[in-house]
């Protein structure tokens, strides 16, 4: 009997550490046959060759080249037409049976533009989410439309792509990616942890992600400065920072990294990439996780730690009582840490759930993939939301 074909794509750090344990289940099950292909971030130097931790684990099938150096909206174009082209020739090579692909990024678009038109199946992880800040927002429920089978992390998230008119019995609730990852992951003693950044932990700590918000119109070096103006008003504190992404004006937010590092030495430190484990790993141990990305939403809440979400990036998403939300504005953050160190929000931190689901998550996923059935999957009807969501 053939394997059937699972070709997964994977452009960024951080999605790469969500679709883990989903490779890990493919490769070892003996009805499917895992195809790799790495694109985006993993391949520039600047964001730390990611690639090359991949391959400690997985067999790359296709390395996708698609970040030009300019991160301007017609660099970021001009690498979405590069990908495009590149995915076509991959797949004609290795044809797959089904195409896997998560969440919103503009790689992600790239792949599964390809995809349609060389007609392959589409199962797209994270869908029906909002993120009312970002371009994501209209690039996720594109890859929706493009999609064939939908694997969704709420069952919110899942109604929503049933109203975009993807049938039912195509879209599953199956939980979150990342809660699998804290499960299954043996994470890092407190002092494992800090010989592997080669940092010391204070009394008080906090992780900063802060990535462009692609659709507001004021600079990310303003937004960014705030941030930083609180937490200088912070006492005995150690910050870790991880860099930005790929986004228009990511590289601002990344030399104002360095720079107020290389001021701050004693107790700042910043990493292009962490590492999934080590990343994890310092949910563990920090007070709270600030900034704009989705894993103050998704996993910091697992650890039972604060999350100061900053600005629209992540608006509208499902949030645990965990997470507060505050304007890029300094005034408001600094605020958000007084609320957040707070004996009345550490005592509420005890009793916070994560909205995610269990954590159990990739076999949900590899059953469907495995068994449901390829012929005329492709020919997709408009499921009007009028009538009974089953």
């Amino acid at each position: 009997m053939n394997k059937r074909k699972i070709c997964v794509v994977t452009g960024t750090r951080a999605e790469y550490g969500l679709l883990y344990w989903l490779m890990k289940e493919i490769e070892s099950n003996d009805a499917l046959e895992l195809q790799l292909i790495v694109t985006g971030m993993h391949l520039s130097p600047e964001f730390g060759l990611t690639y090359k931790e991949i391959e400690k684990e997985f067999h790359i099938d296709k390395k996708v080249e698609m970040l030009l150096s300019s991160d301007t909206p017609i660099g970021i174009s001009k690498s979405m037409g590069l990908a495009q082209i590149s995915f076509a020739e991959a797949y004609d090579e290795l044809k797959p049976d089904i195409v896997v692909v998560l969440g919103d990024r503009y790689e992600i678009f790239s792949a599964v533009n390809a995809a349609m038109i060389a007609r392959i199946p589409i199962a797209h992880l994270h869908g029906g989410e909002t993120t009312e800040g970002a371009f994501d927002e209209a690039i996720r429920h594109s890859i929706t439309k493009m999609s064939h089978l939908h694997f969704t992390a709420a069952q919110e998230y899942r109604t929503r792509v049933i109203q975009l008119g993807e049938h039912p019995n195509r879209v599953f609730n199956v939980g979150g990616l990342g809660i699998e990852n804290i499960k299954r992951l043996k994470l890092l003693s407190k002092e494992e942890f800090e010989n592997s950044i080669g940092f010391k932990l204070a009394a008080k700590n906090i992780l900063v992600t802060y990535h462009p918000v692609t659709l507001e119109s004021s600079s990310a070096q303003k937004q960014f400065q705030n941030l930083l103006d609180a937490i200088d008003t912070l006492q005995d504190t150690h910050i870790i920072f991880t860099k930005a992404n790929s986004d228009t004006d990511g590289r601002i937010i990344n030399q104002m990294i360095d720079e107020y590092v290389g001021k701050n030495s004693d107790k700042a430190i910043a990493f292009t990439s962490l590492g999934q484990l080590r990343y994890l790993s310092a949910l563990q141990y920090v007070d709270v996780m600030v900034g704009n990305s989705s894993s103050g939403i998704a996993e910091a809440p697992s650890f039972k730690i604060a999350t100061i979400d900053i600005g629209d990036r992540q608006k509208g998403r499902l949030k645990a009582k965990s997470i507060l939300e505050t304007k890029n504005n300094t005034k408001e953050i600094e605020t958000a840490f007084r609320t957040i160190y707070s004996t009345e929000f550490q005592s509420l931190l005890q009793t916070t759930i994560n909205p995610y689901g269990d954590g159990c998550v990739s076999q949900k996923i590899i059953s469907i993939l495995k068994d449901i059935k390829l012929d005329n999957i492709l020919k997709k009807t408009f499921y009007n939301i009028e009538m009974d969501i089953k």
